[in-house]
């Protein structure tokens, strides 16, 4: 069983910013970072393959960076210019090809509040 354990959420005002570590018991290809706020779908944010390569969702382009130390199995997202909207559950998981679907369980997520 793959374990992904996410931290480093926590409450921030508009503007503020956290770093995010996802921790994972092996390396994989592709990693992302999902959110999903009360009442909305889970979302892709921001994904990066073991090579470097990253995409984005629109709505953090500019604000957000993933990266990843494969050394030490962790994916890190750098989040700056924090908003409200950006106030979610965020978790970690992995896919075997950028377009793949989830292939983890889910763990508990890191809660991310950006005060208005």
């Amino acid at each position: 069983q793959v374990q992904l354990v996410e931290s480093g959420g926590g409450l921030v005002q508009a503007g503020g910013s956290l770093r995010l570590s996802c921790a994972t018991s092996i390396t994989f290809n592709y990693m992302g970072w999902y959110r999903q706020a009360p009442g909305k779908q889970r979302e892709l944010v921001a994904g990066i393959t073991s090579s470097g390569t990253t995409n984005y969702a629109d709505a953090v382009k500019g604000r957000f960076t993933i990266s990843r130390d494969n050394a030490k199995n962790t994916v890190y997202l750098q989040m700056n210019s924090l908003k409200p909207e950006d106030t979610a559950l965020y978790y970690c998981n992995y896919q075997f090809f950028l377009g793949d679907r989830p292939r983890g369980s889910w763990g508990q997520g890191t809660q991310v509040t950006v005060s208005s």
